[in-house]
């Protein structure tokens, strides 16, 4: 099978389409035929090492210390069941599914074996491959920082970063669940996001939030450039701010501030769970939640791909058509 690997750290240009063995499911597995997957910040980050400040170090010991462990990039898929292992229940040959793969990655390929018990649903049949390719990252990421933070309904919250693929998602997510929303974006795409859902759009090349006046309930920081520092007078008594991106020391810090003061900082890496994946499906055939799609790219462009998204300029998700 063809898929896209990489051995080194660098720039787009250590990606290579190669030829592969192709997997084989185990009794528990199935075997997926990928038609669409993703290109995230979080394989930008692990192909480039360019990592939130402090965590260069560790990034090495994730990753791989003298080179990638996992040569092939890819957190979320959409596709079609191959084959299924002696002992898989669950699903059928033809059904059509989407899955996370998570750090376990391996999704840039024809094919990938997932566990039968793990995170892998059937696809909702009002999107395409490409669309249901997407659901994962932003989607499961918006709904764990939300849960951790927790969101309520009726709170005010700021999405900062919102025109991005979590960012996108958490718009959405939060107007789901009954809140007042505000997201942040450059003059670009501010129709974007109030085409979202958000009630509010923030152009941050014209207008500093923290500089408004405006208390929330929730910040949640998709950019990291909303540090408790920056954003602590932008919420109100009991706020959270969830910071989806920050460095080692955010991380560090935020047991710290959660306990000694009257607001909550929410940290440290998000959990996909095979449940949210299907509440995400339901919530996309009921047409409440649609991830955007800036722009598709064949597996053999896959280089000029994460060019783009090296840009940092992507509006919600990039998606590679296998």
């Amino acid at each position: 099978m063809r898929a896209a690997i990489y051995t080194e750290y660098g720039p787009p240009e250590v990606i290579q389409v190669k030829e592969v063995e192709k997997p084989v499911p185990g009794d528990k597995e199935v075997l997926i035929r990928i038609n669409a997957t993703t290109i995230t910040a979080g394989d930008w980050r692990a192909r480039s090492l360019i990592l939130p400040g402090g965590f260069g170090p560790v990034g090495r010991l994730i990753f791989g210390f003298r080179g990638p462990r996992q040569p092939v990039l890819g957190t979320e898929l959409a596709g079609e069941i191959e084959s299924v292992g002696k002992d898989v229940s669950r699903f059928k040959i033809g059904d059509q599914v989407f899955a996370y793969t998570s750090a376990h990655m391996g999704s840039h390929a024809e094919y990938r074996c997932m566990p039968e018990d793990g995170s892998v649903v059937l696809k909702p049949s009002n999107l395409s491959y490409g669309e249901s390719a997407a659901l994962s990252f932003g989607g499961t990421t918006a709904l764990d920082f939300f849960r951790r933070g927790p969101l309520r309904k009726g709170e005010k919250v700021l999405v900062i970063g919102a025109s991005g693929g979590v960012g996108t998602a958490a718009v959405q997510l939060a107007r789901h669940f009954g809140a007042e929303v505000t997201g942040v974006a450059s003059t670009a795409n501010v129709e974007l996001v109030r085409g979202l859902g958000a009630q509010h759009v923030i152009d941050y090349t014209s207008e500093d939030f923290t500089l408004n006046g405006e208390r929330y309930d929730v910040i949640v920081d998709t950019a990291g450039t909303a540090p408790y520092s920056r954003s602590k007078n932008s919420l109100r008594k009991g706020g959270r701010l969830l910071l989806v991106l920050g460095t080692l020391t955010d991380l560090l810090t935020a047991p710290f501030i959660s306990m000694t003061s009257d607001k909550k900082i929410v940290a440290g890496p998000a959990t996909g769970r095979a449940e949210d994946l299907r509440f995400l499906a339901e919530l996309a055939e009921a047409g409440e939640f649609r991830p955007v799609i800036d722009r598709c790219y064949p597996l053999d462009q896959i280089v000029d791909a994460h060019r783009y998204v090296d840009t940092g300029r992507k509006r919600g998700n990039v998606v590679i058509e296998i």
